[in-house]
């Protein structure tokens, strides 16, 4: 019987990536330099992590584990706690740092990107079905909408403001969530 994974280890490897990420940058950020920093061996982060940008995602972004999405109740409540999440999660410093690197990597890349897309937005898509399906079960919804294109429809802006425009998210999630909101229920 194979014997559990140590979480502290998998704590030591994000926490050493996200303090290489603020203080090196993405491009900076070799596996090496993570396994040194968290005073662990390579193979401790590769058993873990299949490539850089997976570990640097799960660090700065968040890991494949995702929390149910917010139930505030109400589908409005709902988006506007989700946008804010996302606002939070991309907004960290570690993220800041990876995020436009992590971009070039997998539009370079289609293995990459299929790898990403299986492992991180495929659970956030899931996580906003769970979001709509409460919902529909409400009778806020008439129909389920697409779920990957809502998933842009969060996701887009954010990523305009934060990255694009380099503005802060501050008060983006109280005024895309509610126009979200009017969207999906026109």
């Amino acid at each position: 019987m194979a014997r559990p994974r140590d979480t502290r280890v998998d704590e030591a490897i994000l926490s050493a990536t996200r303090d290489l990420l603020t203080e090196d940058g993405y491009a900076g950020l070799t596996m090496d330099a993570v396994a040194e920093r968290a005073r662990i061996g390579k193979a401790a982060i590769y058993r873990r992590h299949a490539t850089k940008q997976e570990m640097v995602f799960a660090a700065a972004v968040h890991g494949t584990d995702l929390p149910d999405p917010p139930d505030t109740g109400t589908l409005r409540g709902d988006l506007i706690a989700l946008v804010q999440e996302v606002v939070d999660q991309l907004s960290h410093p570690a993220a800041a740092a990876a995020v436009p690197g992590l971009l070039a990597d997998i539009g370079s890349s289609p293995e990459l990107a299929a790898r990403f897309q299986d492992a991180f937005v495929t659970r956030q898509q899931l996580g906003l079905g769970h979001l709509l399906d409460r919902a529909l079960a409400r009778g806020e919804l008439r129909s389920r909408p697409d779920v990957t294109l809502t998933h842009a429809m969060v996701c887009g802006p954010v990523f305009a403001v934060l990255y694009l425009q380099n503005r802060t998210g501050d008060g983006l999630a109280e005024w895309l969530g509610p126009l979200l909101h009017s969207a999906l229920t026109a």
